[in-house]
């Protein structure tokens, strides 16, 4: 055998392990969401929330976000407040959230503070929230500017956090995406906690590896939040939701994503650029170090990319077939779930995972190079 067929060889034997492992984890997806919670009907009042939305630059936005919000609630009750954070927006944001706000009771709009030493913007902005929130809500709810509620969101997330006893919930908006880049890679964030975090084992578990959150749309409970350290404990976190996840199953607390699309919507990045600076101020905190970052998109490509690479060279092959049709089957079982795009855009799997694998690399880069930011501040 010569060298050539040699390595030939092995990656047929590496896309065929590779196959194997999509049909595994396209089973644990199809399982995933069968269990996977469902937001209740309330059977009763709720306690005193605080709702609190940190927003910079969200002009464009934030008027849809508050019509909808002051909607919510209304079906919520006057046991609901609504703070806003102005965090040092230059294009009119706390003006227009004023606006838009303008004779809603139990809501006003606050000014964010210079951001100090040692923190990011958002958990920054999150904890003056929390700071100035009514000491008798019993429920924190954080909201992103880009996400819009349906008018029984705040009603059937609280009743799942009370009915669950978990001390955090996530309930994951529905994710718009129109333009070609987004319908590519946004599915991704969905498809990723689906397929490969066994939930109901992780909102149980106090094992920091198995925490899946979205800050888009969050509530815990303020005694959990306040023990924990909230967002102080997290303040120079990119991804300031996960790690406010691990600091509270560090104290003791548990809590994980559910599914929230019924309840809300959210169009995170709109555009190739967007979803490019999105994902690269990111990623390299998501894989944690370089070796785990190379590690996991390793493990990817060999699961998602080779089958289906190695299934058109061997078409008779009965397992890289399988492998391929699990990895698109996965990505449309998830996509039909939340109510995305299945077809065709799951069959782009391959390439997204891919896309993924290129992003995690530019977010390395810009790491090292300490270039990356977002909004005009430095992460």
């Amino acid at each position: 055998m010569n060298r050539q067929a040699g390595r030939r060889t092995i990656l047929d034997r590496v896309a065929r392990a590779g196959a194997g492992a999509a049909v595994a984890l396209a089973g644990h997806a199809a399982i995933n969401l069968r269990f996977l919670r469902r937001p209740p009907h309330p059977t009763g009042a709720g306690p005193r929330i605080s709702v609190l939305l940190p927003a910079r630059d969200e002009t464009r936005r934030i008027a849809d976000c508050l019509t909808a919000l002051r909607i919510a609630l209304d079906r919520y009750g006057p046991d609901a407040e609504l703070l806003v954070l102005d965090d040092g927006s230059r294009d009119g944001t706390g003006a227009a959230a004023r606006a838009a706000l303008d004779g809603t009771a139990n809501a006003r709009v606050i000014d964010g503070a210079p951001l100090p030493a040692g923190w990011l913007g958002k958990p920054h902005a999150c904890h003056q929230l929390a700071a100035a929130a009514d000491p008798a809500s019993e429920v924190l709810v954080f909201l992103d500017a880009d996400v819009v509620l349906e008018p029984d969101a705040l009603t059937r997330a609280v009743e799942q956090l009370r009915e669950t006893g978990l001390d955090l919930v996530s309930p994951y908006p529905r994710q718009a995406a129109h333009t070609f880049a987004e319908r590519l890679v946004q599915p991704l964030l969905q498809w990723s906690w689906a397929t490969l975090l066994p939930l109901r084992i992780a909102e149980r578990t106090g094992r920091r590896s198995m925490s899946a959150a979205n800050g888009q749309f969050l509530l815990v409970r303020s005694s959990a939040y306040r023990t924990s350290g909230g967002h102080a404990a997290v303040r120079g976190a990119i991804l300031d939701d996960i790690e406010l996840l691990k600091s509270l199953k560090d104290s003791g607390f548990r809590g994980c994503v559910t599914d929230g699309t019924e309840l809300a919507s959210c169009r995170m990045y709109e555009g190739w650029r967007s979803v490019r600076d999105g994902y690269s101020k990111s990623l390299w905190a998501v894989t944690g170090s370089r070796p785990a970052a190379a590690g996991l998109c390793t493990a990817l490509l060999v699961t998602y990319v080779l089958p289906p690479l190695g299934w058109a060279r061997r078409p008779r092959d009965p397992l890289l077939a399988a492998g391929t049709l699990a990895a698109v089957g996965s990505r449309a079982l998830v996509a039909r779930r939340v109510r995305g795009p299945v077809w065709p855009d799951s069959a782009s799997h391959p390439i997204a995972v891919g896309a993924f694998t290129a992003l995690t690399a530019r977010s390395w880069v810009g790491r090292r190079r300490q270039s990356l930011t977002w909004k005009g501040r430095g992460v």
